[in-house]
Order: structure tokens, then C-alpha cells, then sequence
């Protein structure tokens, strides 16, 4: 009889935790995905040889030059070209993923000569684009220079940035 017992006791112990377990439905566990993609670096050149050239006028009194995203130069109030001014758009390529679209802005600057600035707006000729099936696009800038009519002669250089964001 007493081994009778202890083989009962043994089975409920052994059988007692299973039951247990398997009926208590507190815990669920399932297997789940994870994925990544990456994606080429987006990469914003300057085009070699090309600046937002506003070209070469007279100040007179004073006014603005603006140079548009297609190079069409035009001026304002007593500012003017001279013959043979030659104005221009910058250019910038952008080299990135496939078919992917990507934000343009792009800042102001200042050109300066002897201690004189001269600040200008610029204007992309897109806010937006995408690359293409090779992954490269293009934007040309154009921008507004205002001019005080104090300035000297010279040849006036500066900088400003643009930048490309992927949306």
C-alpha cells in the first residue's frame, strides 16, 4: 500500500505542473519579422564652372538685379546692364537613390568687394524633385541682388548654400 501511495503522490506531482501550465492562458508567444532597407546617401554637387552670375551693370541710385532659376537677367529701378553683361544661373546635380524624391532650399548670401557686401535672395527653380532611374537629378538657382547705389567698382564674389532633403 505504501508503494502504492508514493506512486500516486510521484504521478499527481509530475502530471500537476503540466495541467497547471497548460491551462493557465496568461502567456502567449509568437514568432515576429523585422526588416530594414537601406538606401543610397543622397549627394548635392555644385556643377564645375557655374554661379549665379548677376551679371555687370551700373548702380545708378540703387534697385535690384534678378537673375531667374532659367539665367533670364532683368534689373529694377536706376540699375542696369551694360552691353555685353552675361547673367546666369547656378547649377547643382544631385546623385542619389532611384526614383526617390527629394526637398530644395536653398539661402541667402552676400557678394563683397574692399570691405563692401551686397546681399542677395536666391531662388531654386524647383522646391522639389526626384531622381530618375539612375538616381541623379538636376535644379539650377537664380536670385535677387539688392542693390544700394553706394557701391564701388569691382568685382564682387560671395557664397551661399543649398540644400537637398529626401522626403
Amino acid at each position: 500500500m505504501n508503494k502504492f501511495v508514493l506512486f500516486a503522490g510521484i504521478a499527481f506531482a509530475v502530471a500537476a505542473p503540466a495541467h497547471a501550465a497548460s491551462t493557465s492562458g496568461n502567456t502567449s508567444t509568437a514568432p515576429g519579422t523585422a526588416a530594414a532597407n537601406i538606401i543610397t546617401p543622397i549627394v548635392l554637387s555644385h556643377t564645375t564652372g557655374s554661379s549665379l552670375n548677376f551679371g555687370s551693370f551700373t548702380t545708378g541710385t540703387g534697385g535690384t538685379v534678378t537673375v531667374g532659376a532659367d539665367g533670364t537677367g532683368s534689373t529694377s529701378n536706376d540699375v542696369g546692364f551694360v552691353p555685353g553683361s552675361a547673367e546666369a544661373a547656378d547649377q547643382f546635380t544631385v546623385k542619389g537613390d532611384l526614383n526617390r524624391s527629394f526637398s530644395i532650399s536653398t539661402g541667402s548670401g552676400t557678394v563683397a568687394f574692399a570691405g563692401t557686401s551686397i546681399s542677395f535672395s536666391t531662388t531654386p527653380s524647383a522646391v522639389s524633385g526626384k531622381t530618375d532611374g539612375t538616381g541623379a537629378a538636376s535644379f539650377s538657382v537664380g536670385g535677387t541682388l539688392t542693390v544700394a547705389g553706394t557701391e564701388g567698382p569691382g568685382a564682387y564674389t560671395g557664397t551661399y548654400n543649398a540644400t537637398v532633403t529626401y522626403n
